[in-house]
């Protein structure tokens, strides 16, 4: 199993195929800019649905959909927009005390913290050209001001919580089986082999090479 990793075999090949596109903001710009909701999409590559938006100037683009919307709903994206669910502001113009997601790491990246189902996080603060963002691990992060982020709790909340049920339904969620690798021979993983059963150290090295980089990768404590 360990070996076919990287091969391109279908198991692991992640179905780019069935995505709908890339979720991103748009070009950081002096105004705002505004759109309507057109469509509400549920996408194989997201855990949270995704709203399909349709600008002023007839462009398209796709938003992560936070829960209270419907399609019609208009969003705004830029200074100027209010503070309302869905609208896209810098972080500078946003109150603390609101929840937000989809939060950007730099200026213009895109964003890249809080797009699971169901998250949020919260402003807590402002230091100077920072603001103090509670992410949803309850860790603490600063991030600098001119970062945008979007307004609101990301739909798709209490999506774990349905039981699969049947193993079928994992099985086709990609989630089983897992083998594990004391079962596997010693060639398909580093626990593998049925000759000896002292065992090997769960632990591995941040550092260590593909194929035994396995267990607990550079663990604080175990146990």
């Amino acid at each position: 199993i360990q070996q076919k990793r990287g091969k391109a075999s279908p198991t692991y090949r992640a179905p780019g195929f069935r995505y709908f596109g890339k979720v991103q903001y748009l070009k950081i710009t002096d105004k705002a800019i505004a759109g309507k909701i057109i469509d509400l999409i549920i996408c194989p590559g997201h855990s949270a649905p995704l709203a399909k938006i349709k600008l002023e100037n007839g462009e398209i683009t796709l938003t992560l959909a936070p829960e209270g919307i419907k399609v019609g709903d208009n969003i705004k994206f830029g200074p100027g927009a209010r503070i309302r669910k869905g609208n896209v502001l810098s972080l500078k113009d946003i109150p603390e005390g609101t929840s937000i997601y989809n939060i950007e790491n730099n200026p213009g990246d895109g964003g890249k913290f809080v797009r699971g189902s169901g998250t949020f996080a919260k402003i807590i603060g402002k230091i100077g050209n920072k603001v103090v963002i509670r992410l949803p691990s309850n860790k603490q992060k600063l991030f600098r001001e001119d970062c945008r982020a979007s307004i609101g709790i990301i739909a798709g909340g209490g999506r774990p919580e349905k039981p699969f049920l049947k193993a079928g339904k994992r099985y086709h969620a990609r989630l089983y089986p897992k083998v594990s690798g004391v079962s596997m021979n010693a060639v398909d993983h580093p626990f593998g082999g049925s000759s000896h059963h002292k065992g090997k150290p769960t632990q591995s090295s941040r550092n260590a090479p593909p194929g035994r980089k396995v267990g607990k990768i550079a663990p604080r404590r175990t146990g």
